[in-house]
């Protein structure tokens, strides 16, 4: 029986999704930008035959959340090389992300990172990446080798060679100066592939480097150098996913309680490759702790050289020695609080968020955290004047559940008690009429109110839910700088443009105002 994909809420983030049959066996793991769109473009029709095949066989459906495309290409590869599933083609290219490598010779070279199967890096030097755009990886690292003025030749030759004479190679090897400066030139490269020299600062020289090379008419010059800034603009993209900076053997534990039971996530690193993934949950019963998870799992796994938690467990230094005996080496158990180990928790925990609120949409949990709600506001109701004149004034209401628009409980009020315009009068009049009738019907309330306006619009609303002895989280929107306030406090919550979270209310905002204009329009037409 092919899976009711209508009843599997689908986050609309980057990830992969891991398709499995009636008994757990794992039949295709992808990736996606938007999981949503992808994960239902497989149950539209005119599929081809094996695809329809799969599609017939899912019972369930995972996700995993990443933070971009990026990371969930890289997770992906790693959890198809480890579960091969059956839909899958086997990725025998090892190479499909670049690592650069500076050698650790006297005039050090960049070269790529080769690795072996097992993820370790070949050749000594100091390795750098993962830079996804692995395609261009030779003109990359030429560009960057003539930009830097880094020496290609594998053996020191006796004289300048042809390189000296492009232009590419200052010779180090021939002339003092030359090898003095080179040292300076490695430095600069470094600093550009480790990320903490400023881009833009590099960006800009190079820029007006390229500007007067134009104005040279020396194009070849200008377009090189074009290139190059192109080029570079990648090495930027930073990855969680893979980082040979982290240490080369670690395991990621997030772990959240709800309702009595713990729920927990691990991520498995090993020469700064997450090779794996596993869930675990527990009843809080007797001596069920997370130290004693932590001790039950390492008696059937292979311990690592450091256990990196989002809580520290109980008996700490005990559980290390126990682990340091079994293993042969020492053991540390570590709580980042920033830096590359903490955004991977932060990553798991945004999973474990994913797990245990059975499928809601991400952006109503982190919308449920910013808020700091007791409940994840699957049910949302926005309200909305809409004037036009003194004459013409309508209140609206849109609902969404689960994020998306509930057509069907959206409401429309005449304002009925109020004259001219008075926008805080109008919202605590329709805002009291609606919950005072729910209230009466003893209906459902919703999980958030959201009213489109600032302070003075929210306080309206608060003082009409008072008034008829509701209790139901309120909060407004106002739409100049998308701020969210709060009762109690005049600060307001500023999230980015680009937040999942404020782009439910911004839709609830929209919708309400959508339907109020359209209800005004029509009022006026027929008066």
């Amino acid at each position: 029986m092919t899976l009711d994909i209508s009843k599997v809420v689908i986050p609309s983030h980057p990830g992969i999704y891991i398709m499995k049959d009636e008994t757990e066996k794992i039949l295709y793991i992808g990736k996606a930008k938007n999981l949503k769109n992808r994960v239902k473009s497989y149950f539209l029709k005119n599929q081809n035959y094996k695809t329809q095949k799969l599609v017939e066989k899912i019972a369930d459906i995972e996700f995993v959340l990443t933070d971009n495309e990026e990371e969930a290409f890289l997770l992906e590869a790693n959890m198809i090389k480890r579960y091969r599933p059956p839909y899958n083609i086997e990725l025998k290219d090892q190479q499909r992300y670049t690592y650069l490598r500076i050698t650790n010779e006297e005039f050090p070279r960049l070269m790529v990172a080769r690795r072996t199967r097992t993820g370790q890096f070949l050749g000594g030097g100091r390795v750098y990446g993962p830079f996804t755009h692995g395609s261009s990886k030779m003109l990359s690292i030429g560009l960057l080798r003539k930009t830097f003025k880094i020496r290609i030749c594998k053996r020191l030759p006796k004289e300048a060679c042809l390189e000296y004479h492009l232009g590419n190679c200052e010779a180090p090897c021939q002339f003092k100066q030359a090898g003095e400066d080179y040292g300076k030139h490695i430095a600069d490269l470094e600093s550009i592939l480790k990320g903490k020299q400023r881009l833009e600062d590099f960006v800009n020289n190079l820029n007006l480097e390229m500007k007067q090379a134009s104005e040279n008419r020396q194009y070849e010059k200008a377009k090189e150098i074009h290139e190059t800034l192109q080029r570079l603009s990648n090495l930027q993209v930073k990855q969680k996913m893979e980082s040979p900076r982290i240490g080369s053997d670690e395991e990621y534990f997030g772990i959240r309680i709800k309702d009595q039971s713990a729920h927990l996530m691990s991520f498995r690193l090993s020469n700064g490759v997450i090779k794996d993934r596993n869930k675990f949950s527990f009843d809080l019963v007797g001596d069920n702790t997370f130290s004693s998870f932590l001790s039950q799992y390492y008696s059937t796994n292979p311990i690592p050289k450091y256990v990196v938690v989002s809580e520290m467990p109980d008996k700490k230094e005990i559980l290390e020695e126990v682990l340091a005996r079994s293993s042969g080496f020492s053991v540390h158990i570590i709580m980042p609080t920033s830096g590359k180990r903490r955004e991977i928790i932060d990553l798991i925990m945004k999973n474990i968020s994913l797990v245990i609120t059975k499928g809601a949409d991400p952006a109503l949990v982190e919308l449920q955290e910013k808020l700091g709600l007791s409940n994840i506001p699957r049910t949302i109701e926005c309200f909305d004047i809409s004037n036009h004149g003194e004459d013409y004034a309508v209140g609206s209401m849109s609902c969404l559940i689960d994020g998306k628009p509930h057509t069907s409980g959206y409401r429309k009020f005449k304002i009925k008690t109020v004259k001219g315009r008075d926008d805080f009068a109008m919202i605590n009049e329709i805002v009291k009429r609606r919950y005072l009738r729910l209230k009466e019907e003893k209906s459902k309330m919703p999980d958030l109110i959201l009213i489109d306006g600032g302070k003075g619009q929210l306080n309206a609303a608060l003082d009409a839910l008072h008034t008829i002895g509701v209790n139901v989280p309120c909060i407004s929107l106002a739409k100049e700088n998308e701020e969210v306030y709060q009762p109690k406090t005049n600060k307001p919550i500023i999230m980015p443009r680009s937040n999942p979270a404020l782009k439910v209310l911004q839709y609830a905002r929209d919708e309400a105002h959508r339907f109020g204009v359209a209800y005004n329009r029509a009022i006026r037409k027929f008066t």
